[in-house]
């Protein structure tokens, strides 16, 4: 009736390249500006800026995020999140508290999760374009120094 299936493991159960963490913001940090790149990264202490990550974001118990935009891989939230959030995946375990939309393809939480906001569940959830490094912005005329009347 009940036997194990033969073949190992199935590809679904093995973690993906992008849900490994190689960067930490521990406790005890504060953090402001904004984050883009691949990789994972764990917040433990406070951040404020915008996320943009090809890879996954775990915010912590003792994290707290406050951004207007934050896009990743996989997103698992145990710590507070103001802000949307946009994701192929997000987790709110039960110490999560998120304040904000949240637009993803898979979705789960745990028994006393917060979430104040809407949920769009879509098909796919594209963020291949979004996580791409930020460019060097040219300067504008109001940021280039006055011209030196000796020269």
């Amino acid at each position: 009736m009940f036997r194990k299936r033969e073949g190992g493991t199935t590809s679904s159960m093995q973690p993906a390249p992008t849900e490994r963490v190689t960067s930490v913001l521990s406790s005890g940090i504060i953090w402001k500006g904004d984050l883009s790149g691949s990789g994972g990264v764990r917040i433990e202490g406070a951040f404020e800026g915008n996320i943009s990550l090809r890879g996954l974001l775990v915010i912590g118990e003792t994290g707290r995020l406050t951004c207007e935009l934050l896009h990743a891989n996989v997103v698992i939230v145990a710590g507070a999140v103001r802000g949307d959030i946009t994701a192929e995946k997000v987790e709110i375990r039960a110490t999560g508290r998120v304040w904000g939309d949240v637009i993803t393809a898979s979705f789960a939480t745990e028994e006393g999760a917060f979430l104040r906001g809407q949920i769009r569940m879509e098909d796919q959830v594209d963020i291949g374009e979004i996580a791409q490094p930020l460019t060097e912005i040219a300067p504008s005329e109001d940021d280039k120094p006055p011209p030196n009347p000796e020269e």
